[in-house]
């Protein structure tokens, strides 16, 4: 599916604008799946945001999408980074800068995705409260890029189980065995490059005392501990969400941030919690019906093309769009061109859909 950007100019001026999608939220929410989810119906490829998930390793522990889960769409800023180098809000502004030329060159969706606020407005706003990374992606973000920012959010007391039940399942994935290389017994500093991820340094004690032997042959102090890590794990990750929800919430005060589209995945993950948590046609339904089908509307009014009519109305009991006059449309957002859709037909009317894309043309297509 071909992209949109390339021709789309922001509004109050005539400087054409690349149009950048940002997606928000707390560690837990669904970020990921929805920027992919996004960049399949609209063309986009995925910009990761997440200060940890740069680097190489720790797979499991860090939350990295799996290539399946990627479903061919392109990724960029996952790995490549030494797990023993420092990543700085400098080095993100540079690299996600680049990123975004290369994905926009080729007429593609910018999408950024990830849980390090800070890094993020220090790419947005030359710099933010990082003042060393003002110059390093070139400065003057916004004034090249126009940005359309979805934050997916939770109840705290859902998302607190949900993260309890997320850090059970990398237990069963491997996360011991995965966190034993890092573990140094000459080295305590968990402050630097990969090892600062939740889930090492909290592991420490553990490795510690096995390395010691004190774990032989006693495998009720053996479950005990690990025991001890893995809540803590559980816990700083509730944390971290915490710190994460106070950075947005601060940002939407600044100049810039205030138009943030929230979306709510609580029901999502209270199915995935509760009695639906074996049910994945009531998760994907949910999942449909309260994050992709509003998500996709903002973006796709967002990426519409300026200066272009489009006379229409939505129909919001069966997830639709009527769009009149088609034949004046010069593109659909995210799906093809108005020729590729309509043809050289007069057609007074087509019906579409965010989560189902084209649903028909002229009056016929009304009725589904």
């Amino acid at each position: 599916m071909a992209g949109v950007n390339g021709g789309a100019t922001a509004s109050g001026g005539s400087k054409t604008k690349v149009k950048v999608v940002v997606v928000m939220g707390a560690t837990a929410t669904g970020k990921s799946k929805l920027a992919i989810d996004l960049a399949l119906r609209f063309g986009g490829e995925v910009i990761n945001s997440d200060k940890i998930q740069v680097h190489d390793g720790l797979d499991v522990v860090t939350n990295k999408v799996t290539a399946a889960e990627c479903q061919g769409v392109p990724h960029h800023l996952i790995g490549g980074v030494s797990p023993d180098a420092d990543y700085t809000a400098a080095d993100f502004c540079r690299d996600a800068t680049r990123a975004v030329e290369s994905v926009a060159e080729r007429r593609r969706v910018p999408i950024i995705a990830g849980g390090s606020n800070r890094y993020l407005e220090a790419l947005l706003d030359d710099g933010g409260e990082e003042p060393a990374a003002a110059d390093a992606g070139g400065g003057g973000f916004r004034r090249r890029y126009q940005c359309c920012f979805v934050w997916v959010d939770s109840d705290l007391a859902v998302l607190d189980r949900y993260i309890g039940s997320r850090v059970d399942c990398m237990l069963d994935q491997g996360l011991v065995s995965e966190v034993r290389p890092f573990f140094r017994h000459d080295d305590g500093d968990y402050s630097r490059g990969i090892r600062r991820a939740i889930g090492v340094p909290e592991m420490d004690g553990y490795f510690r005392t096995e390395a010691a032997g004190a774990l032989d042959g006693d495998d009720e102090r053996r479950a005990r501990l690990l025991a001890a890590a893995v809540d803590e794990i559980k816990a700083n990750t509730c944390v971290l969400a915490r710190r994460q929800l106070d950075k947005i919430h601060r940002l939407q005060g600044l100049r810039g941030w205030s138009d943030i589209h929230r979306l709510d995945v609580t029901e999502v993950l209270r199915i995935k919690v509760g009695d639906g948590a074996r049910n994945p046609n009531a998760q994907r339904v949910a999942w449909e019906t309260d994050v992709v089908s509003p998500a996709a509307r903002i973006v796709g009014r967002f990426l519409a093309p300026v200066n272009v009519v489009v006379e229409g109305a939505w129909d919001n009991g069966k997830d639709r769009f009527f769009l009149m006059t088609p034949k004046e449309v010069v593109a659909v957002p995210g799906v093809c061109t108005a020729t590729e859709w309509f043809g050289q037909q007069p057609l007074d009317m087509a019906v579409m859909s965010p989560s189902r894309g084209f649903v028909g043309l002229g009056a016929a297509a009304a009725a589904v």
